[in-house]
């Protein structure tokens, strides 16, 4: 804070349980990756490097090394874990990430069909040498899981060894935990809070409108994932009420007879 303002929501640091911000680095030149650090570190916990770009990043070792020096958690999307799985190469997989310096690692299901059996073997064996992200939710239009599926699927999965489970909603915020026109599914959001600790789960919301809504519905301290790393100081900001959608979330309400 350059200024001790009153009225400012306390949020979590350091070492992040909870309150987590998780960027989506979809193909930043090493250069670029410097100017990201230099603003929002501070703010940033996870970095995915987004989908299977991890296998053409240029430099790779070098940027999973920039991330980490400046305190971050990089690991490669979901989507690579599942394209090592389809060709049967799990091994090769743990080989490669454990090669590239990294201690974070996500497990997915959501392109190809795989039995939730195998994704929990998967997630407690990796759980024994890196921290597991956990990924529950189709990405295919159309293939909807059932919301007791979900609560059910996110439950066996931190029991197993997620550190966190995801709530899938693509880059497009437009699946998933979110209906096609990028509003809620509260129902489902619902049900998944109803069993599950919100501290348990990153729910992916690259769009400020989804931000917001969480921001409102569990605080501050929600953890919230998929966020460009151009918009990660702007999503900082509407934590602490300093932006429009949450000016008055954290304010006492006799500040609230000034509301337009």
């Amino acid at each position: 804070m350059n200024f001790d303002l009153t009225h400012i929501p306390e949020r979590t640091s350091g070492d992040r349980s909870y309150g987590i911000t998780m960027v989506m680095d979809k193909g930043l030149s090493l250069k670029e990756a410097e100017h990201f650090i230099e603003s929002s570190a501070p703010f940033t916990d996870l970095v995915k490097l987004g989908f299977g770009t991890a296998l053409i990043t240029q430099k790779l070792k070098e940027k999973v090394a920039l991330y980490r020096s400046a305190g971050m958690k990089p690991y490669f999307g979901g989507t690579l874990f599942e394209m090592f799985i389809v060709r049967e190469r799990y091994e090769d997989f743990k080989r490669f990430i454990s090669e590239c310096g990294l201690d974070t690692v996500e497990v997915s299901d959501g392109s190809i069909r795989m039995d939730h059996r195998e994704k929990l073997e998967c997630i407690a064996d990796l759980a024994k040498d890196f921290r597991v992200l956990s990924e529950v939710g189709s990405k295919v239009k159309g293939v909807d899981l059932p919301d007791d599926l979900w609560v059910s699927n996110m439950k066996t999965e931190l029991e197993t060894g997620a550190w966190k489970v995801i709530a899938e909603a693509r880059e497009s915020g437009t699946i998933g935990i979110y209906q096609s026109d990028g509003s809620a599914n509260r129902e489902l959001i619902d049900a998944i809070m109803k069993e599950i600790s919100v501290d348990d789960v990153l729910w992916e919301a690259p769009n400020k409108a989804q931000q917001a809504m969480f921001i409102k519905l569990i605080g501050a301290n929600v953890n919230l994932g998929n966020i460009a790393p151009a918009e990660v100081v702007a999503l900082e900001a509407l934590r602490c009420g300093m932006r429009g959608d949450t000016f008055f979330e954290f304010l006492p309400k006799e500040y609230h007879t000034r509301k337009l």
